[in-house]
């Protein structure tokens, strides 16, 4: 999951929680199998992530990475000033809030 960092892969793109949150949705919600229909739940729940991930970045601007962390990630000193600042703690409570809604989302749909 490393790669999703950065924005997808340091590219500054969609923030990686996100895109990991969702990842989780669809593997919960989506067909196993090719012959199997995908549990229409699956549409709720991605929504209801993007809109309450978007809440979590609010202060932060929409949701890619580098209006999240205000970096440009193939800029070696914007990112060592972001790794020895504030900006990682910013990112971590992100990633944290991010991974408690989803786990809020998996348990109410049990």
């Amino acid at each position: 999951m490393g790669a999703f960092g950065g924005g997808l892969g340091g590219n500054g793109e969609v923030c990686g929680a996100v895109a990991g949150a969702l990842g989780v949705i669809g593997l919960r919600f989506s067909r196993g199998r090719e012959e199997e229909k995908e549990d229409p739940k699956m549409w709720t729940y991605a929504e209801e992530t993007l809109r309450r991930f978007r809440d979590i970045v609010k202060a932060n601007g929409g949701i890619l990475c580098r209006e999240i962390a205000g970096v440009d990630w193939k800029n070696r000193d914007q990112a060592k000033a972001f790794y020895s600042g504030d900006g990682v703690k910013e990112c971590r409570r992100i990633v944290g809030e991010t991974a408690r809604m989803v786990g809020e989302l998996l348990e109410r749909a049990l």
